[in-house]
């Protein structure tokens, strides 16, 4: 399970938990502008806006999880069980199988309107990239430095939901999620008010009483609240380090710690990595569960025009200052 956010300060910003029981030995991907991306169904794409983001590389093609261009346009996808569902061929539309979704989107738009005129003529295919990695179930988060949306292949077809939280879990679909959110209308970061009754004096005996009922459970539906209420109220100042501390930290409003969520036998999901993407300046920002200090990769340091993946292994080991 996973959660995604947007946030905005003086830069905008883009990045996920991945939630998971396992690692496929993910790596920090760059994909330079000349690198030849490959499709199933449709024509390579030979140059194209060069790509930051968290990948499994197999057999040199990128599995993004996550990712954001040169543009400023991001992207991730999010587990979606027995909602998803991917289609047969359909030879009036480009057929664009799951993984190569995040690819083909990032390659080629700048902003939400292009990727809403691409998604016109996209016919999410169910393919998979071999007999090892079948298709994964997910939709998608894709925001530019000012709109989101979230992007869904169900039964009913392809649906685009603009999505004005900037967050994203799993299930349910988009719009029961923003249903949902009527619940918790009640909820305030002020101190609550006496509606109870007028013939009791109650007062509030703690801080924070205010968002009482805001849901503290692992469940996706949960962190889809708990996610929206932390960010929507999250203050920060405009500089590049307290922009991302205040971004890990929403984050950190939805971790899942081992042993918490139990998968059976000795499994147990936690959040294996969180990112922070500055979508301005094309840095990817980490942290793994075992390692808490923040790892920085930027896309500009690199040779974009190069017809190469570069690729960063993840630091999993605890960073430790000591300080005397």
């Amino acid at each position: 399970m996973c959660t995604a956010i947007t946030y905005h300060t003086q830069n905008s910003y883009f990045g996920r938990n991945l939630d998971l029981e396992y690692s496929y030995h993910e790596t920090v991907t760059i994909m330079p502008r000349k690198y030849a991306l490959p499709f199933r169904k449709i024509n390579h794409i030979k140059e194209h806006y060069a790509i930051i983001g968290m990948a499994y590389v197999y057999e040199e093609y990128p599995l993004y999880y996550d990712a954001i261009n040169e543009k400023g346009l991001g992207m991730a996808g999010l587990n979606f069980p027995n909602n998803a569902d991917y289609k047969q061929e359909d030879r009036s539309k480009n057929n664009i199988a799951p993984f190569e979704f995040i690819p083909y989107i990032l390659s080629q738009c700048a902003n939400i309107d292009e990727v809403k005129k691409l998604l016109e003529n996209i016919n999410v295919m169910q393919i998979n990239f071999n007999d090892q990695l079948p298709a994964s179930p997910l939709h998608w988060i894709i925001s530019d430095k000012n709109t989101s949306i979230t992007v869904e292949s169900v039964k009913d077809g392809l649906k685009i939901y603009d999505n004005p939280i900037g967050v994203l879990t799993n299930n349910p679909t988009f719009d029961i999620h923003m249903l949902y959110l009527t619940n918790y209308m009640n909820l305030s970061t002020e101190a609550p008010v006496n509606h109870f009754s007028k013939k009791l004096n109650l007062e509030p005996y703690s801080r924070g009483m205010g968002a009482m009922g805001l849901p503290g459970d692992l469940s996706s539906a949960s962190r889809f609240v708990k996610a929206s209420f932390t960010k929507l109220n999250s203050i920060s100042g405009d500089s590049e380090s307290e922009s991302i501390s205040q971004f890990f930290h929403i984050l950190g409003s939805v971790y899942q710690q081992r042993g918490c969520v139990h998968m059976g036998e000795d499994k147990y999901e936690i959040t294996i990595y969180s990112s922070c993407c500055n979508m301005d300046k094309g840095i990817y920002y980490y942290k793994t569960y075992e390692n808490s200090q923040i790892t920085a990769i930027d896309m500009y340091k690199e040779d974009l025009e190069s017809n190469h993946l570069i690729s960063y292994p993840l630091i999993k080991g605890q960073q430790i200052f000591y300080q005397n």
